[in-house]
């Protein structure tokens, strides 16, 4: 009778299987990513690789994930090796990845750009953030490796450039899978001490691996978030990375960074002399054009004799006050005249001036004025205003007809 297995032995004896078979146990397999997941908070990957024809399930736990430098995407062709399992308790045949590279294109290379353009939509490369580098520091601040060959060829070239200076360096390895935090806790520390006047970030140069902490995002975001202007100084001239791209200014290498933040001491010293120069020549200019000027008012009619200006000012207070005083006259005459034909006009209007021409003005006993014998009857006593005077009258008749 054939034997009866029950699924978790068949699933144990498969993969036991596949793990006795060492070209399972690790292989390298090419392939297009799809269905890509990266679980959180685990960190571990989780996507399909396939190809024109087949697919098998694949997951790279987080330990593995952290080395790989690039962010894996739906549709990217890698390389991956690791080793053929069955995860027993759905039963499935998975791939479970040691490490992974993209295909066709190194994976630094793919990092880099994949960095480079998430930085510069976020404008981390724009212009216009880029800090001004002092033209004269008081101290400079130095980030990269207290026993690499940059340290050296900084300080030489700043002690040859002004050898009175002040420096400080903050030490970080600048190669290694430390140097990113290194280098970022280094510009940081800097910007909390605060007394520095400008940074120069950066090594001497190396291979793309190498160099590239400065190639991480962060390197990039503390150099970002610098108060402090920053000179990146990495590797030689050929040589772009992340940091070149973010800092203030960039160097093409550690000597240019030194010479790009130092002026020379004695060219300092001779623009200082050829100002002062230039300072004492334009004090004597002016002073010579105040002298003169001085002169040409001590020559003058109005200091030699100051009365004479008095005389001019009394002169001219006469002729205004005979001016005020014969233009009052023509007011005040012009007024007179105007008052004097509203009188006349008034005068004209008065009932009084009526009444001199011998009229008068008749009113009832209730003082009210008669303007018709209607008003009026036989026997009522009525009050007659003349010019002068007035009349108190008994009507004995009316007439009605005029």
């Amino acid at each position: 009778m054939p034997r009866i297995w029950t699924v978790a032995e068949l699933t144990t004896e498969i993969s036991r299987t596949l793990s006795d078979n060492d070209d399972l146990a690790s292989c390298w397999v090419s392939g297009e990513i799809s269905n890509y997941k990266n679980h959180r908070p685990s960190g571990h990957w989780y996507f399909t690789l396939k190809d024109h024809s087949s697919s098998i399930k694949a997951v790279m736990f987080r330990s593995r994930a952290e080395r790989v430098r690039f962010i894996p995407q739906d549709g990217m062709k890698v390389l991956i090796r690791g080793s053929v399992k069955v995860y027993e308790r759905d039963g499935n045949v998975q791939l479970y990845v040691d490490e992974m590279q993209p295909s066709g294109v190194g994976a630094l290379y793919l990092a880099f750009e994949q960095l480079k353009q998430r930085l510069a939509a976020e404008g981390l490369f724009d212009q216009e953030r880029k800090k001004l580098i002092p033209r004269i520091p008081r101290r400079v601040g130095i980030v990269t490796s207290p026993t690499g060959a940059a340290i050296r060829d900084i300080l030489k070239v700043m002690g040859r450039r002004d050898p009175h200076l002040s420096w400080i360096l903050a030490p970080a390895a600048v190669q290694g899978d430390q140097a990113p935090y290194e280098v970022a806790q280094a510009i940081e520390r800097l910007n909390r001490y605060g007394k520095v006047d400008v940074l120069i970030v950066g090594r001497g140069g190396g291979s793309l691996e190498e160099l590239w902490a400065f190639n991480t995002e962060e390197v990039a975001r503390a150099i970002a978030n610098s108060a402090i202007p920053v000179i990146s100084a990495v590797g030689h001239e050929t040589d772009v990375t992340i940091a070149d791209m973010v800092a203030d200014l960039r160097a093409p290498t550690p000597s240019a960074a030194a010479e790009l933040a130092v002026p020379i001491f004695l060219e300092l010293r001779h623009d200082v002399e050829d100002l002062g120069a230039r300072l004492q020549s334009g004090m004597k200019a002016q002073m010579g054009r105040k002298r003169e000027k001085i002169n040409s008012l001590a020559a003058s009619g109005a200091l030699q004799n100051p009365m004479w200006r008095i005389e001019q000012n009394r002169q001219r207070l006469d002729n205004v006050s005979t001016a005020l005083e014969q233009k009052m006259t023509r007011f005040v005459s012009d007024k007179n005249g105007i008052l004097k034909l509203l009188a006349t006009q008034l005068d004209l209007l008065s009932p009084l001036a009526i009444l001199g021409r011998g009229y008068s003005l008749t009113y009832n006993s209730e003082g009210q004025l008669l303007r018709s014998s209607r008003g009026a009857n036989p026997g009522d006593q009525v009050k007659v205003r003349l010019h002068e005077g007035a009349l108190t009258c008994q009507i004995l008749t009316t007439d009605n007809e005029g």
